[in-house]
Order: structure tokens, then sequence, then C-alpha cells
């Protein structure tokens, strides 16, 4: 009974990884296609408008499968979800990528696997063995290193505002991937984006673009790529893998992310990539498989 205990244990984590992997995956292009939106349209517009159209598809999803109000105590962390990834992440990063790039952003990503499991250890009563946070700093400095080297220019107020979004977001991770537990992974995004909706819905009237023939066709790509994969889709995987393979531990993926989102810039852009950004890429995922083992 034990031994199926921990084979179904294992089951879980691996799975937890594997949903954790697409869900970073989806979030990759989260940055630069925020930053490619907000070139040509009011950052408070592309708040809004990514959170109303993925509001639009999580209203459709809990009606059509007659999903119940959520109990009472979870209205609150619910709200605090929605605050994290729905108002805040988004928003703050919106307004600091009109000062600084998405390359400068490197340096704040590769801090919310940090926040990511520090929350999930206060709120989570997680424990992750003193190794696990040796590989988690490192991972981080390894990331920052990279963002440093690549040659970034200072913004105050850019790094506040980044600074800001990455606190919240780690919130909103720990918090949901919580509430998966109970509620599902899908339904707890969805919840969010709804409770949110008549909060965000104001903003594509309050802060439209001046134009809208104006507007470049990569804004509207950008806005459609975070309102369906980096707002609802990337959720779902997301959150589902933070609930199944514990959310410190499965959170260093984040390490990864700015690697795959230039790997993609390289693949899609023709960018560059250089020998650097793969060594440093190797040593991320050292730190992240290290993290796994002793989280």
């Amino acid at each position: 009974m034990e031994e199926k205990e921990i084979a179904n244990g294992e089951k879980g984590n691996s799975r937890g990884w594997i949903s954790g992997f697409i869900g970073m995956l989806m979030f990759s292009g989260s940055l630069p296609a925020t930053r490619i939106a907000v070139l040509g349209l009011p950052p408070l517009f592309v708040t809004g408008a990514r959170a109303v159209i993925a509001g639009l598809l999580a209203i459709g999803a809990l009606l059509l499968l007659k999903e119940k109000w959520p109990a009472k105590s979870h209205i609150f962390p619910l709200m605090l979800v929605a605050l994290g990834v729905v108002v805040g992440f988004p928003l703050l990063s919106a307004l600091a990528l009109q000062y600084i790039t998405s390359a400068h952003s490197l340096v704040f990503v590769g801090l919310l696997p940090l926040a990511t499991a520090i929350f999930g250890v206060m709120l989570g009563h997680e424990r992750p063995k003193p190794a696990f946070w040796l590989f988690s700093f490192t991972g981080s400095l390894l990331v920052v290193g990279f963002a440093i080297f690549q040659g970034i220019q200072v913004s105050a107020i850019g790094d506040i505002l980044m600074m800001g979004a990455i606190i919240l977001c780690g919130l909103g991770y720990a918090l949901g991937a919580k509430l998966t537990k109970t509620m599902g992974g899908w339904q707890v995004i969805s919840w969010a984006l709804t409770l949110s909706f008549p909060l965000m819905f104001p903003f594509i009237f309050l802060y439209p673009p001046s134009s809208i023939t104006t507007v470049p066709t990569g804004a509207w790509i950008g806005l459609a790529y975070i309102s369906l994969f980096s707002m609802f889709i990337g959720f779902i995987f997301w959150y589902q893998g933070l609930a199944q393979g514990g959310i410190a531990s499965v959170g260093q993926l984040q390490l990864l992310q700015p690697f795959f989102g230039l790997g993609l810039a390289a693949f899609f852009l023709h960018e560059k990539v250089s020998p650097a950004m793969l060594l440093i890429s190797l040593g991320v995922m050292l730190c992240v498989a290290g993290s796994r083992r002793f989280s």
C-alpha cells in the first residue's frame, strides 16, 4: 500500500511538472507580446482588453459547464488571485514596458520563481530542503546576470513598477495553486477573471487608442496572444502544475521562461542566439533539475 502511494505521488508530481512546463512555455511570449502591444496601444487599454477578452472566454466556459458559484471562503482568495495575475501584473508590467525593454524585464522574471517559492512556503506550508534554496538563488542569479550582460538601461520608474508586478504575480501564483487543489485549475483562473471583469471592462472605453486605423497589426496580434495564452489558457496548465508538483518546486520552471522567449524570437524573428545564451540556459536547466530534486 505504501509503495502504491509513493508511486501515485511520483506520478502526480511528474504530471505537475509537465503541466507546469506547458504553462511556462505559453508564458514565454508574454512580455515580448506585451511590449509589442503597448508600442501601438495605450497600456491601460491593453490591460483592460486582455482581461475582458479572457474574461468573456472564462464566463462562457463557466456557463457552458454549469459551474457552481465558489464557496464564501474562496471569494477573498480569488479576489487576491485576480489582484495579482489579472490586474496587478498585467497593469504594472504594461506600464513598466513603456520605460524598459522586454530584455530588461528578464532581470525581474529571474526573481519571480523566488517570489513564488516564498509565497508558497508562507501560504502552502511547503518546506523545501536547504539545497532547494541554493539552486533557486543560483538560477535567479544566472538569469539576472545574463540580463545585465546583455546590456540594459536602468529606469527607476520601470524597475519599481516591475518589482511590484513580480510581488503581486508571485502572490497570485501561490494562492491560485492552493485554490486549485480544491477547485481545479481552469475554475480558479475563470472565477478570478469573472470577479475582475466589472473592474476591467471600463478600461477599454476610458483609455481607447486615439485612432484604431493607425494601430499596427503587430499590436493587435500581441494583444490577442496575451489575452488567450498569457491570461487564460496558460494559467489552466500552470495552476494545475503548481498544485500537483508543488508551488515552490514547479515554480522554478519560470527560470527557463526568458530563454524560451528568446528562443522563440530567434525562431520566428530570426534573431541571433549567442553561445553565452546557450551556456547560461544549460546552467539554469541544471538549477531547475537540482531544485526539483531537493524540493
